[in-house]
Formats: structure tokens, C-alpha cells, sequence
């Protein structure tokens, strides 16, 4: 007989939140903490979303995304978890750069970033400066019509190799796109700007470990393998969730599921109103990735000069398209070490090489057809780090490549997309609970709220705004 997977679940929950990647496990955990009654459902066997993480014989674990983030991160984990899980979030300092157009290491701060493009690029002090400032002081309420490229063209005229250093580890971030506004680029990157780049110490297993004991002493009911199939409403707000067969009631839902499936599936054209779903279906999706994981044979080692995250290209110069191409150019490892990601049982190093790519390259091939493909994207990939760790082949143990459709397939985005939505989607997700009472969106919308830190803080946004209309509604008149 199958596991009953909602054995012990109530009738009835303040808030149900669909989706445990960053936004909804914050969003569940502050709301938990506030002491509303809380059902956090995930339709896959493990929680963390793309935050998470896979295991492979011989004591092989490789993380999805943990590649690096903001220093901001420290803050947002101390205040909204807790201080266990910021003190070991650490800095990593060697980031590399090669291409056609140069060849650089950086602590991929404003400090150096500044010293590089004064020394090694030739700018001025005063307008690096001003550059910074602008990008800094952008805002969600700023000009959207001004695009990225336009923004390195006003301080950067026909410097590409200027556009290629500040934008490729954005673009490789969270998908952004010379062709997006410039704001979703000024603050993505101010927030790494601030003091470089930082990695949870451990691992995602030991992270979304913890954070899962700081929900359950939170009383946040936690069910795996519970994918939501419909949201119901009652005069004009959300009443109920299905899931596993079971009607379960809510004042609240929060869903950390793709914007588009939340409001076109899950609730359903049928009962908005007809712009709304207009706008909705009108927002783009963000593009998707391909990561080829490689794991050392016990006992090999690689020399830290390697980096912590290293761009590559063979591409002549910088544009987005060229990251999304099928014929792959540009790709990013990240190097963990023992010390940034160390193991249980055993030293081990571990390479994860992560490229942009389009579902449409993808999706339509045949099974046999897209497992040589995923093949070759391994083959390739080693092919091109024996260009930096010359007889890396040979000490690498166990090798395999995901695709848009190996996301799709674990997290049920749409498309597999790897970023949520464009930045249009940022404005249908705000307006949500304005069309359903008591109905919220939290998760990666809008490149600014992209990656792990635009994750975690939009669930506490969300969740501020769940916890007054609970708290409102529990009021005496």
C-alpha cells in the first residue's frame, strides 16, 4: 500500500503554502513563528526547490544552485531563521574570469571591480563612480524604459569587454538580459557589489537540514510528495486547497509555485477577472539552464588557484544570446573544496559547470536523441575544464548533465525555467491578492527577485502582508 503522505493532516490551516523553495519555506517559517497554523506542501520529495540538492553512490552529493550569493543573505538568514544558519554563510574570494577579451581574478567587490575597470580597463575614476551610484541607487519605482544596454552604453560607449565583466555573472545569476530594464540589472548587481560573493558552508543537505528543524520548532506542518491540484474560492477568496484527494480549508494560501501555473492551473482563468488573466498570460517566462555535475575519485584533489567560480568563454565577445545558444561558448564552473563544501564522511571535491539555455533546444527531441545530447553536453563540458585542470578527465568519477527538462521535470516549472518569470511578472504577482482575497505570490519573479536572496526576501514581504490580514481579520471590531 503507498504511503499516505497527508496521514495526521487537519481539516483546516490559517495559511497553506504551496512550494518549499526559498520564498515559501520563509514565508511558512515567519508565519509559523508568528503563531498562525501552517501546512507547507511540496509536490516533490524534498524540500528546497532548485535550493536543493542530489545524492549519487560512493558518497557523491552535488548542490543545484548553491553557487553564491549576496552578502545580504547574512542578514535576511540571521533575522528571519536564524544566527546557526548565517554564521555559516562565508565569502568567496577568488572568482575568475577568461575569455577572448581578458583573462582576470577578482574578490568580485565594488573595491576591486572599481581598481579593475580604472587600471586594467582604462575608465575614469569619476565615471566608474557615477556608474556605481546609478546602478546602487536604482529603485522598482526608477524609469523602466531605459534598458541595460543602454545603461553600459551612457557611462561604457563601445567598451563590450566593459559590458562582458559587469554583466556575464549576472546573466549567469539569474538570466538577465541587455535587452531587460535597467533597473532588474542596478540592483541584482549592487546587492553582489555591496561585499562580493558568499556561499552557505556545508551544503544545501545541511542547510534546508536546518532551516527544516527551525520550521518544525515553528509548528509549520511540513508534507512532501503533496502536489496541489486546485485551489478553490468563496465569495471572492480562496477557501480551499486539493491535494492527495483531500479537501483541505485555509484563510490563507501562499503559493511558491511558477506564477503562471498558480494563477492560470491552479485558480483558474474562469474566476478572474479577464485583463488580469490577459496580463498573466502575457508574461514572459525566464530562460532555463543546463549544469553538468563532475565528482572527484577519492583521494584527487584540486589546487584552490582553480577558483571558487570561474567564467569561461570561447566566445570573440559578450552577448546574451551566445549564452543561450545550444552551440555552447560560455560556461561557469564552481569549484567546492572541502572547505566550502565539505562532506560527511570523506574529503571530496566536486565541479558544477552551469550554462543559460533555451527549453525550445531541448524539449522536443527524442529520448534517444536527448540522452546522447546530454551525453555530449558532459563530454564537451570535461573537453573544455581540461583547458584549465589538464587531466581533470581522468580523476573525475562520476559525471552527469541536467537540462531544461531535467527542472521541469523535479520542480514543475514551466518551461523548466530556472529564473521564475521576466519583469512583468513582477507586477501580476503584487496584484494577486487585490483579485483573490487571502491569495499570495512569493518566489522567483522578476529578475529582482531572482536567486537565493531575492527568494528569501520576497517570502518575508509576502509574509508580513499574510500575517496582517490574519491578524486583522482575528481582530475584534
Amino acid at each position: 500500500m503507498p504511503r499516505d503522505h497527508l496521514k495526521g493532516v487537519q481539516d483546516e490551516y490559517d495559511v497553506v503554502v504551496i512550494g518549499s523553495g526559498l520564498a515559501g519555506m520563509t514565508s511558512a517559517n515567519i508565519l509559523g513563528r508568528a503563531g498562525h497554523r501552517v501546512l507547507l506542501l511540496e509536490q516533490h520529495y524534498k524540500l528546497g526547490g532548485l535550493a536543493t540538492w542530489f545524492l549519487r553512490p560512493g558518497s557523491h552529493t552535488f548542490d543545484i544552485s548553491l553557487h553564491g550569493f549576496p552578502h545580504g543573505m547574512i542578514k535576511s538568514c540571521r533575522r528571519y531563521w536564524n544566527r546557526d544558519i548565517s554564521d555559516r554563510i562565508v565569502q568567496l574570494k577568488n572568482i575568475r574570469f577568461d575569455n577572448p577579451q581578458f583573462s582576470l581574478t577578482t574578490t568580485f567587490d565594488r573595491e576591486d571591480f572599481s581598481r579593475l575597470l580604472v587600471e586594467r580597463f582604462g575608465q575614469e575614476p569619476a565615471t566608474v563612480k557615477e556608474f556605481f551610484d546609478t546602478a546602487r541607487g536604482m529603485n522598482f519605482y526608477d524609469d523602466q524604459n531605459t534598458t541595460t544596454g543602454q545603461l553600459f552604453e551612457r557611462f561604457f560607449p563601445g567598451r563590450n569587454d566593459i559590458v562582458r565583466l559587469l554583466m556575464e555573472p549576472i546573466t549567469y545569476a539569474n538570466g538577465s538580459t541587455l535587452e531587460d530594464p535597467a533597473i532588474t540589472y542596478g540592483i541584482v548587481f549592487s546587492n553582489f557589489m555591496s561585499k562580493g560573493v558568499f556561499i552557505y558552508e556545508g551544503g544545501t543537505d545541511d542547510l534546508v537540514k536546518r532551516m527544516k528543524q527551525e520550521l518544525e520548532s515553528n509548528n509549520v506542518d511540513i508534507r512532501i510528495n503533496c502536489g496541489v491540484d486546485k485551489i478553490d474560492l468563496a465569495g471572492g477568496r480562496v477557501s480551499a486547497v486539493h491535494v492527495g484527494g483531500r479537501k483541505i480549508r485555509c484563510r490563507a494560501i501562499v503559493s511558491n509555485a511558477n506564477l503562471k501555473t498558480t494563477i492560470l492551473k491552479m485558480i483558474g482563468e474562469d474566476k478572474l477577472d479577464r485583463d488580469y488573466v490577459d496580463q498573466a498570460n502575457a508574461v514572459r517566462l525566464n530562460n532555463s539552464s543546463t549544469q553538468v555535475y563532475m565528482a572527484l575519485k577519492e583521494g584527487e584533489e584540486i589546487d584552490e588557484s582553480s577558483g571558487d567560480l570561474f567564467f569561461t568563454s570561447t566566445a570573440k565577445d559578450f552577448n546574451t544570446a551566445s549564452l543561450l545558444s545550444r552551440d555552447i561558448t560560455s560556461r561557469t564552473f564552481s569549484f567546492y573544496y572541502p572547505r566550502t563544501r565539505p562532506w560527511k564522511k570523506k574529503e571530496r571535491y566536486a565541479i558544477v559547470s552551469s550554462t543559460n539555455a533555451n527549453w525550445s533546444d531541448w524539449s522536443e527531441l527524442g529520448e534517444e536523441e536527448y540522452q546522447q545530447s546530454k551525453q555530449d553536453l558532459v563530454e564537451t563540458t570535461i573537453d573544455a575544464l581540461e583547458r584549465y585542470i589538464p587531466g581533470v578527465r581522468d580523476k573525475i568519477a562520476h559525471a552527469e548533465a541536467a537540462t531544461p527538462r531535467t527542472f521541469h521535470h523535479y520542480t514543475r516549472h514551466e518551461m523548466g525555467a530556472s529564473f521564475g518569470t521576466k519583469f512583468e511578472g513582477l507586477q501580476v504577482s503584487r496584484e494577486l491578492p487585490n483579485q483573490v482575497g487571502g491569495m499570495f505570490h512569493a518566489g522567483s519573479v522578476g529578475i529582482i527577485m531572482s536567486g537565493w536572496l531575492g527568494a528569501i526576501n520576497y517570502g518575508v514581504i509576502v509574509s508580513n502582508e499574510v500575517d496582517q490580514l490574519l491578524t486583522s481579520e482575528a481582530s475584534p471590531v
